[in-house]
């Protein structure tokens, strides 16, 4: 049987193993260590959120049977309170303990690479365009007003949901705030989290009655320059359709 040769997944997945006897060692330079949110020096502007809510919605169980991914949206517009949950449930911050700000979803060692974009088609309050969320002030900057569906639609391999959502939620990572710590092995991290963050997304949506669908397909140097980044030190890596069905 001819095996196929490796590629540089393979190697990446070889080549960051952890080898009991052979990790290693060190110490964290904590001079060093990046900040864990981000301010957009580019912003336009700032919208304040409603405040999230904590209490009632469906049963955990019903919102986890429910979930589906959808991907046919009607384009009509989602209010600006359950954009904030929405928010709240994938980057909210819970807890402030030992110097560092819990968010409602896990992250290695705490260090939450994930800074969370939207494009807005389709919000009542929002002028459509992009946005970087600021989870400590539970605001919103604004970075680019204008419509801008089409194109992160063909940026999405050709799918349509991001244009016909109401909301496009696009996360991109910080790589050095993992691999300050991790080293390599960090975006194995950034991944895992990046799929936290996303199942929330899913779970959050079905409980407010919409419609989710998560995008893994994509240009990331399109989005990258639609959301204003370079694409290496911070970059692309997941997106999430929100809209109603």
């Amino acid at each position: 049987m001819n095996l196929p040769s490796e590629g540089i997944g393979d190697r990446y997945q070889r080549e960051t193993k952890y080898v009991r006897g052979r990790m290693g060692g060190g110490f964290l330079d904590w001079s060093t260590q990046p900040d864990t949110h981000k301010r957009c020096e580019n912003r336009q502007g700032e919208i304040p959120l409603p405040k999230p809510r904590e209490e009632e919605g469906l049963p955990l169980w019903t919102v986890i049977k429910k979930r589906r991914s959808q991907r046919d949206f009607t384009g009509k517009p989602i209010p600006l309170a359950d954009l904030s949950q929405l928010l709240w449930a994938t980057q909210g911050i819970t807890q402030r303990a030992f110097n560092c700000a819990f968010r409602t979803c896990p992250s290695a060692g705490a260090l939450y690479p994930i800074e969370t974009y939207l494009n807005v088609n389709n919000v009542e309050g929002l002028v459509p365009g992009v946005y970087h969320f600021y989870g400590p002030e539970n605001l919103l900057e604004i970075l680019a007003q204008g419509s801008y569906g089409e194109e992160l639609a063909e940026a999405a391999l050709g799918q349509d949901m991001a244009r016909t959502a109401s909301v496009v939620f696009i996360w991109t990572a910080v790589i050095q705030r993992c691999k300050w710590k991790y080293k390599e092995r960090g975006y194995r991290y950034i991944y895992l989290d990046g799929g936290h963050i996303g199942q929330n997304l899913y779970l959050a949506a079905t409980a407010l009655d919409l419609g989710c669908c998560t995008i893994g397909a994509l240009y990331d140097d399109e989005v990258n320059r639609l959301i204003g980044l370079g694409g290496t030190e911070e970059t692309v890596i997941y997106m999430g359709a929100v809209g109603r069905v």
